[in-house]
């Protein structure tokens, strides 16, 4: 994890932010591990379309990249990481990526580099072959946004790349140059996915100096703002995130606290995120399946967030001073 520039004094106890986001968290991982098993159910491979059902298994395989990273003992875990090692085992999963429009080579790389231990096989091997040979990894008709994800799925997949570094990518960012511009112009899945692959969602510092590192964190607060004004959950949800892997603690600037407040507030009582904005909740006659497909993502997002969030407040073993736990920064 990267490290705070304001560490919470608690005197040991624990706060009233932080009990809420420990509520919210066991929430948001219960549900996920009640329902995740949707996405590869027979109903949810027949009446979901293959595209978003795809993102979705992408996306829960990342959660639990990161969850065991974050949090290995949790027994939440277990459910969620089944259903993506079942779904990574399945011989048509390979298939289903070629029939996602428009996204069959960037989901081949994260499927390849999302795939969880054990279930490496042979058609792995002959997705990244196959984008290595048509020069997927290379620079060619990528913008920024997409050459910088390119390069941080191409580095967890282990597969050589001719891609530019991350500093040089970083200059080339809507978020490098978003300080001062109004909040409404700016994307705010670019600006957070910047972060995230910079640091990767926290567990390596940003690579970026400290006048740098302040100037996204300002972009990044008053987008926070902008959010909790919209009543924009999702979004609330990942500036969060973005916030702690710049190095601030979301819990203690009034833009974190503020969403924060919010999320818990819109959470249902099952624990869910019933919808990715106040505007566009899930209506309270939603059949159990259409309520799965308003509240999955936002749901997974907080998970997300708030997983590295209270993973990043527990009591660290102290380390001794010859040690080289002693040496390094976290």
């Amino acid at each position: 994890m990267t490290t705070r520039t304001s560490a919470p004094d608690t005197g040991g106890g624990t706060t009233a932010a932080e009990e809420t986001l420990a509520i919210l968290s066991s929430g948001a991982r219960r549900w996920l591990g009640l329902h995740a098993g949707r996405l590869d159910s027979p109903s949810g491979r027949a009446e979901l379309p293959v595209t978003p059902r795809v993102k979705a298994l992408l996306q829960l395989a990342l959660l639990c990249r990161c969850w065991r990273r974050a949090a290995p003992d949790d027994l939440a875990l277990k459910p969620v990481l089944a259903v993506v090692e079942n779904a990574w085992r399945q011989p048509e999963f390979p298939r289903l990526l070629a029939h996602s429009a428009g996204s069959a080579r960037p989901f081949g790389l994260v499927w390849a580099a999302l795939a969880p231990v054990g279930t490496a096989t042979d058609a792995r091997r002959e997705v990244l072959e196959r984008l290595s040979a048509d020069g997927y990894l290379t620079p060619r008709r990528k913008s920024p946004y997409l050459h910088l994800g390119t390069r941080f799925y191409a580095e967890l997949a282990g597969v050589g790349h001719e891609l530019a570094s991350y500093e040089e990518l970083y200059a080339c960012s809507t978020l490098a140059g978003a300080d001062g511009v109004p909040v409404a112009e700016l994307d705010v899945c670019q600006v957070t996915d910047t972060v995230f692959y910079l640091s990767d969602y926290g567990f390596r510092d940003t690579g970026l100096d400290a006048e740098a590192r302040e100037r996204a964190l300002r972009v990044v607060e008053r987008l926070t703002d902008h959010c909790v004004r919209e009543e924009a959950w999702e979004y609330a949800a990942k500036l969060m995130l973005a916030q702690h892997c710049l190095g601030s603690d979301p819990l203690r600037t009034p833009s974190g606290a503020a969403a924060l407040g919010m999320l818990a507030g819109a959470g249902a009582p099952d624990g869910s995120i019933p919808g990715k904005t106040a505007r566009g909740r899930a209506p309270a006659s939603a059949a159990p399946q259409q309520y799965f497909r308003w509240a999955y993502q936002p749901t997974l997002v907080t998970a997300l967030t708030t997983l590295l969030l209270t993973a990043d407040r527990r009591p660290q073993p102290v380390p001794t001073t010859d040690s080289p736990t002693a040496r390094r920064t976290r």
